[in-house]
């Protein structure tokens, strides 16, 4: 079952005007299309109408277009394995009846879109009853005009258009995000916040928005003093593990394990391309197969950006 990583709570009047759509929207089959910032909660948006829709029975499958395009194409459509001849069904089949979601679409492959549209204006024939959402962080209509996105793909999305504000946009609801995760990271006993904490969380800049939020808090909770969240407690902007190797030379670079360098790399990769695995595996110069292993690696570790990355 999916687990949603960002929680949909706010009284921003943009946030609830995207929510209400959303639901509305939720009883037809429409094609939807999910803009926003990175870790604005475009998948878990999407989950909310899977859970408001008369298919809420069937499956909802989230298929990240920034993976490996061969990986990719398989997921969507299925693959038969070498050896065994056995076939797996892709998402499209594997959906029948639910939703699939289309994460990052526009990192999906040019030739692909076209195969993909052609393939979606061909599903009833196969009898194929599957909704189909997509969300991404860029500005489809820019790619379009520069020739890296299929209009036709656009046009199929964009009949519904939902569009998730960033947290400085939404900068009344942090307090209330921050009640609400301590709420959840509570365990045996409450967890409280101090003044001072609640401040530092207020004026942040969440680059990553409603996700890092979390993700600071999550971590604040596991280091909390004696069940207060205080200044201590958190550790976004200057990680402590971070800060335990760290020393400063006379050229004032920071010095750290090899190990942690080359985790910041990649969560600065990362960032830097909404999570466009591909477009970060370039800008590292490594393989793609590479980076996969690599986040896999520093998830096994439990480091929480990667734990919580999609």
């Amino acid at each position: 079952m999916y687990a949603a990583s960002v929680s949909l709570v706010g009284n921003d009047l943009n946030f609830k005007q995207s929510l209400e759509f959303a639901k509305n929207i939720s009883v037809t089959k429409s094609p939807v299309l999910v803009t926003g910032d990175l870790g604005t909660g475009k998948r878990s948006l999407c989950y909310f109408m899977h859970t408001n829709s008369a298919r809420k029975a069937g499956a909802f499958i989230v298929v990240d277009c920034a993976g490996e395009i061969s990986r990719v194409e398989q997921e969507i459509l299925g693959y038969r394995e070498e050896g065994t001849g056995k076939f797996f069904k892709g998402a499209l089949e594997r959906g029948n009846g639910g939703i699939v979601v289309f994460a990052n679409i526009d990192a999906l492959d040019e030739n692909f879109q076209k195969r993909l549209y052609k393939i979606i204006q061909e599903l009833p024939d196969y009898e194929l009853d599957v909704r189909l959402a997509a969300t991404t962080t860029k500005n489809l209509s820019k790619l379009v005009a520069a020739g890296r996105f299929q209009r036709s793909l656009l046009s199929y999305f964009s009949c519904a258009q939902i569009n998730l504000n960033n947290l400085k946009e939404r900068a009344t609801d942090i307090e209330l995000l921050v009640n609400h995760f301590i709420a959840e990271f509570s365990t045996e006993a409450e967890l409280s916040i101090s003044e001072e904490a609640m401040d530092k969380l207020l004026n942040h800049n969440w680059n990553a928005n409603i996700a890092e939020l979390r993700e600071a808090l999550e971590t604040a909770a596991q280091n909390n003093n004696q069940g207060i969240i205080d200044l201590e407690s958190l550790s976004m902007g200057d990680k402590k593990q971070d800060l335990r190797l760290i020393e400063i030379d006379e050229e004032g670079f920071k010095l750290m394990s090899l190990r942690d360098a080359e985790k910041l790399l990649i969560k600065k990769a990362l960032i830097y391309t909404s999570e466009n695995r591909t477009q970060a595996a370039k800008i590292l110069g490594v393989s793609i197969r590479t980076l996969r292993n690599k986040i896999n690696e520093y998830r096994t570790d439990g480091t929480n950006y990667f734990v919580n990355l999609r």
